[in-house]
Order: structure tokens, then C-alpha cells, then sequence
């Protein structure tokens, strides 16, 4: 009876350690046979995966094909949410307990919140491994932004009108706030009839439409005068679609700056209507000539023709000549100006390694300062006599030297 009870223990030791299964050591006890292993077969069919929304985070792992890792401090992961209180989210991030989102991480991100349902997958940083209360800590405050810049685009994308509040200027503009983020409108993209008293917006909202965003580069641009000027601009836009690039248009100077003169140009529309849009006349297009002060040249309220070089319909502005009206001086300066030849001509400057010699509009010559002496030196101003030595029109270059005026000494 002993020996049979020792055998009974050592059965249920094993079948304890795995080594037989149950029904075995039934068996084994009864008949006294020693049970044969049982081989575990591995099955190869692949899993059903169910097209319903993950339950569970182990669920949501097996999907994305992840292991099981207990995130750590400053990990961005993904979770499931679990429940919704009114004042804290639980989330399965896969760890030994689950993340909750509460306290200032809850306020922060309470707007996004409010869309959130038990079973939604969301992105979640880790604030902290364990609390004193052995929880870890959750924030949704990047999945929030996330969400605040995909509705800025979506909000460009369909041309909304937004509010935002003025905060402060600089000199390119102003700087506002829209949904808790910063963003700029530029000093051009203000209407006429707010542009000169910008200060009398801050503190205020102002209505505006979103044209630019880049949310990696924190960037958010609105425009206040694709509201207030929402009419004219889109008068504008026919107007651009209609200019050709090439083409010679009338226009009236409506402001002459350092850097080049502003035209407004007038542009035929169907129907006989005329369209009127601004662009620039920069100063290298104004002459053929170097323009040192556009005001010598060009006139406020002067009517002018001018060529469009190029259209800017993001900025609705346009790109113009006024020299472009005329040939190129230099396509005909070899012919004009053949080498050995003696020309007149005026001293327009002098540099420090020569003379520049003006022979005609646009047409400049220089002396090297080889070619001179200190008593030969000419002042700006003053007509000279000179031979052409070489012409280079493509690099828009004449080589002259001083033509004498007495016959040299010995001269027969």
C-alpha cells in the first residue's frame, strides 16, 4: 500500500510539473502503464483578423505587428481609450496598469476630449511611468495639436473665415492668436481701409482667412483683406488670369520708391469692362540705362506703357519693364561701335581701376586706368574722343582708350 501511494505522489508530481498531462495520470494510476508524451502540434493557419475596431491593446499590437513593451518616460505610443469620466481619460498603452489623463494634462487637451469615444485609438505621450498611486501618467496634448493644425488646413482648404485676436506689431505686420496658436498676417495681406491705423486692432478679433500652413515649421499665415477685400480680390483674380505675360499693357505710376516705381495697370476684361492691378517696375527695368533715382525717370500719376514679364498670383501683383519696351542697345553694339573706330562720348563715372565712358542710352565703355595718366584723367561729365578697342556684347563690355588729340612728336 505504501509502495502503490509513493507511486501515486510521484504521478501527480509530474503531471504538477507538466511533464504528463492530466488524463495521463489518471491512466498511469490506474493501470500501472507509463503514459505516452503527447506532442503539441503548432498550427500554421494564420489568424482571422476581425475588420471591427480593436478591443483590447493586446489586439491593437497583434494588429500593427508590434510586441508587448511597457512604454517608458518621454515615449510618444499608441493606446485605446477605456473609459471617459469627467474629469480623466483612461488609456491601454500596454503597460501593467493603465494610463490615465487628468489633473492639467486633462484641462490642456479638454476640447479634443469632448470627441473622444471608449474603443478610439489615439497617440498618447508618456509623462510618467508611475504616480503615487502606482498609475501612469498620460498626455493627449500633442495629439490635440496634431488635430488643431489638420483643422487649419482643412479650414485653408475651404477658404473659412476665422477669427482671430491681435496681439502685437512688428514691422512685418501683426502678430495674432487662433485657437491657442500663434500666427502672423503680413502688412500686405491688410485691407486699404485698415492699413494705416493697425494699432486700433490689437486687443480686438479680426476676421481673416488661413492661406498658408507648415506645421513642422510652426508657421500660420492669414490674410485680413481676402475678407474686407474678398470682392475686389476676386475681380483680381480674373484679372490676372487674363493678363498675358509678353503682352504691353497701360498704366498710371501710383507711387515712385527707392527701389522701383509702382504702376497700376489696366486690363481689359470681357464685356469692355477694365480691370485695374498693381505691379512693379524695378528699377534695373525702367532704362536701359543704370537708374541710380527712379524719380528722375519716372513720375507719380504719369501714364506709361509698360510689358508684363511675370504674373505673382499669390501675391496678385505683377512684374514689369519699361526698357523692355525698347531693343537691347548691346544686340546692335558691334555694328555701332566697330573695333579701331573713334567715337565721342561723356565720362559717366570714374572707379578706382578706370573711366566709364557713356557712348550712348545704355551703352558704357571703360578706360582701364593702364591706359591713363594722372594728367590724362577725366572728370566725370566731361566729353571725350575715344577708339574702341573691342566690344564684348555678350558680357555687355567695350574696351576703349583715350583717341590723342595732338600729332605725337616726330610724326611725319
Amino acid at each position: 500500500m505504501a509502495k502503490a501511494k509513493v507511486s501515486k505522489t510521484n504521478e501527480v508530481e509530474k503531471r504538477e510539473e507538466g511533464n504528463l498531462p492530466a488524463d495521463a495520470t489518471a491512466s498511469a494510476v490506474a493501470g500501472g502503464e507509463a503514459p505516452k508524451k503527447e506532442k503539441k502540434v503548432r498550427s500554421t493557419q494564420a489568424p482571422v483578423r476581425s475588420e471591427k475596431p480593436a478591443t483590447s491593446m493586446d489586439e491593437l499590437l497583434e494588429r500593427v505587428g508590434k510586441d508587448l513593451k511597457t512604454p517608458h518616460r518621454g515615449q510618444i505610443t499608441q493606446g485605446i481609450v477605456n473609459a471617459i469620466s469627467r474629469k480623466t481619460v483612461q488609456i491601454d498603452v500596454g503597460g501593467k496598469t493603465e494610463g490615465i489623463v487628468t489633473d492639467k494634462e486633462f484641462e490642456s487637451a479638454e476640447d479634443y476630449i469632448k470627441q473622444l469615444h471608449v474603443g478610439d485609438v489615439v497617440n498618447v505621450y508618456v509623462v510618467s511611468t508611475e504616480n503615487d498611486r502606482g498609475q501612469m501618467l498620460l498626455s493627449l496634448k500633442r495629439a490635440a495639436m496634431d488635430q488643431k493644425w489638420d483643422i487649419f488646413t482643412k479650414d485653408m482648404n475651404e477658404a473659412k473665415t476665422v477669427e482671430v485676436k491681435g496681439l502685437e506689431l512688428n514691422k512685418g505686420g501683426m502678430v495674432v492668436l487662433y485657437e491657442g496658436i500663434r500666427g502672423f498676417i503680413p502688412t500686405s495681406q491688410f485691407g486699404k481701409s485698415v492699413i494705416n491705423n493697425l494699432d486700433s486692432l490689437l486687443g480686438h478679433t479680426i476676421a481673416a482667412k488661413i492661406i498658408e500652413v507648415e506645421k513642422d515649421k510652426n508657421r500660420l499665415i492669414f490674410s485680413e483683406r481676402h475678407v474686407s477685400e474678398q470682392e475686389l480680390m476676386k475681380q483680381k483674380t480674373v484679372a490676372l488670369d487674363a493678363i498675358v505675360v509678353g503682352e504691353t499693357y497701360e498704366g498710371t505710376v501710383s507711387g515712385i520708391m527707392p527701389f522701383g516705381a509702382f504702376v497700376t495697370v489696366n486690363v481689359p476684361l470681357a464685356d469692355k469692362e477694365v480691370a485695374k492691378v498693381e505691379g512693379l517696375v524695378h528699377i534695373s527695368e525702367i532704362s536701359w540705362e543704370k537708374v541710380e533715382d527712379p524719380s528722375k525717370y519716372l513720375t507719380a500719376g504719369q501714364e506709361i506703357k509698360v510689358k508684363v514679364l511675370g504674373v505673382d498670383q499669390a501675391a496678385g501683383k505683377l512684374n514689369l519693364s519699361v526698357k523692355q519696351l525698347e531693343a537691347d542697345p548691346w544686340s546692335s553694339a558691334a555694328a555701332a561701335y566697330p573695333d579701331g573706330s573713334v567715337v565721342s562720348g561723356t565720362v559717366s563715372r570714374v572707379a578706382q581701376f578706370g573711366v566709364f565712358v557713356r557712348l550712348g542710352t545704355g551703352i558704357d565703355g571703360l578706360i582701364h586706368r593702364s591706359k591713363l595718366t594722372e594728367g590724362d584723367m577725366p572728370r566725370v561729365g566731361e566729353d571725350v574722343s575715344v577708339t574702341v578697342e573691342s566690344v564684348d556684347p555678350a558680357a555687355r563690355r567695350i574696351s576703349l582708350s583715350l583717341t590723342p588729340t595732338e600729332v605725337p612728336m616726330g610724326y611725319k
